[in-house]
């Protein structure tokens, strides 16, 4: 799995902080996103994949390993 973000779309909503704290962080300064771990493990797909469909302004992407979403 692979994220990436546009970061211009993030509202600050912060739903990827609460999903997978392990893999997003908010900037202290404007509460955007911050992703912590591009390529994380299969341990926290399903925390990712929640955070991504949680998140409002839909600027969380996820890849699978063989380039499918």
């Amino acid at each position: 799995m692979k994220i990436t973000l546009e970061p211009e779309r993030c509202v600050g909503a912060g739903h990827c902080v609460l999903s997978a704290p392990d893999v997003f962080d908010q900037d202290e300064t404007d509460g955007i996103v911050v992703l912590i771990d591009t390529e994380p493990g299969a341990a926290l797909a399903d925390a990712v994949h929640e955070a991504a469909d949680l998140c409002p302004a839909r600027a969380i992407l996820v890849d699978a390993e063989d380039g499918t979403a």
